[in-house]
C-alpha cells in the first residue's frame, strides 16, 4: 500500500483528487491538507508515502513545505502545479514528476504508476536526493566555507561565528548558531538556518571541520544537526532514533552514529 498525503489549498482540488485516487486499490489516503503548516504536521504524523502536493499556495507555499522536510524522511512528491512551460522545464532538467492542472486521468495514471516503481529505499533515496537538489537551485543562495576551512584547519584553530553567503552580486554572512541543520543531496548540502536554506557544494566531512563538535553532532552519514535544537526523541527500530527539531521537522539518527546520542540527550 502507499500511503498518500494530498497538499492543496482548495478544497474541490484536493476532494477531486482523492476521489480519483480512491479507485487505486493500492493506495490509502492517509490525509488531506490545506496549507503548508498542516502538510508539515500530517508528514510528521502520518508518514505518507507519497505526497501530491501544490507548488501555489498562499503563506507557505509548496517549495516551503519541502526546504522544511528532513531529508530522510522526506516522502515521494508529485508536484501539482498551474505553472507555465518555462516553470515546467525545471521539473523536466530534474526528472521530478507533476501533475499540471486541470489533472489528466491519463496523466495521473502514469504518475502512480512511477511512484509505485520508486517505492524500494534505492529509489527513494535517489528521489530525495533529486529533490533536496531541485529545492537548492530554486530557493537557495550559495554558502561560501573557503574562509572558515582556512580558519578552522590553522595552527591556531577557531571555529568560525558567521559564515559568509554570496547572494547574486552581493555577499553577506549568517550566524552559525543560527544552523538548525544540514543534510546532503548528492554533490550539494543544504545548510537550514533561521527559516533560510543555503546551498553548499562540498562534502560534509568538510563542513564537520568547520563547525563546533560542542554544537554539531552528526546524526546521519547526511545529516548534522545543531544539538541545541532538538526537542525530542523517540526510539524508532534496530537502534535508531528520530529526533524533533522545533514543531515541524525530525531527522534520523542512524545506528551508526548512536554512539552520539549521549551527546543529544544531554540537552533535552
Amino acid at each position: 500500500m502507499l500511503r498518500v498525503l494530498i497538499v492543496d489549498d482548495e478544497e474541490l482540488a484536493r476532494r477531486g483528487l482523492e476521489t480519483r485516487l480512491e479507485k487505486y486499490a493500492d493506495i490509502e489516503i492517509c490525509g488531506l491538507a490545506r496549507n503548508g503548516r498542516e502538510a508539515l504536521l500530517a508528514v510528521r504524523e502520518q508518514a505518507p508515502d507519497l505526497l501530491f502536493l501544490d507548488v501555489q499556495m498562499p503563506g507557505m507555499d509548496g517549495f516551503d513545505v519541502l526546504r522544511c522536510l528532513a531529508g530522510r524522511n522526506m516522502p515521494e512528491v508529485i508536484f501539482v502545479t498551474a505553472y507555465d512551460e518555462f516553470a515546467l522545464k525545471a521539473f523536466d532538467a530534474n526528472a521530478l514528476d507533476y501533475l499540471l492542472k486541470p489533472i489528466n486521468d491519463e496523466r495521473l495514471r502514469r504518475a502512480v504508476e512511477r511512484a509505485r516503481r520508486h517505492a524500494d529505499e534505492m529509489h527513494a533515496e535517489e528521489h530525495r536526493n533529486k529533490l533536496l537538489k531541485f529545492v537548492c537551485e530554486l530557493t537557495g543562495r550559495e554558502l561560501t566555507l573557503d574562509s572558515a576551512l582556512e580558519a578552522a584547519s590553522g595552527e591556531h584553530r577557531a571555529y568560525p561565528r558567521r559564515i559568509a553567503i554570496r547572494d547574486g552580486a552581493e555577499t553577506q554572512c549568517v550566524d552559525v548558531k543560527a544552523i538548525d541543520w544540514i543534510d546532503a543531496a548528492g554533490d550539494y548540502m543544504c545548510v537550514h538556518a533561521a527559516g533560510d536554506t543555503f546551498v553548499l557544494r562540498g562534502t560534509m566531512k568538510h563542513l564537520e571541520g568547520v563547525l563546533d563538535p560542542e554544537t554539531f553532532v552528526r546524526v546521519h552519514r547526511s545529516a548534522i544537526v545543531n544539538r541545541h535544537r532538538v526537542t525530542a526523541m523517540r526510539p524508532h527500530r534496530n537502534g535508531e532514533y528520530f529526533l524533533q527539531l522545533g514543531d515541524a521537522t525530525e531527522l534520523k539518527l542512524s545506528r551508526k552514529y548512536k554512539g552520539n546520542l549521549e551527546r543529544l540527550a544531554d540537552h533535552i
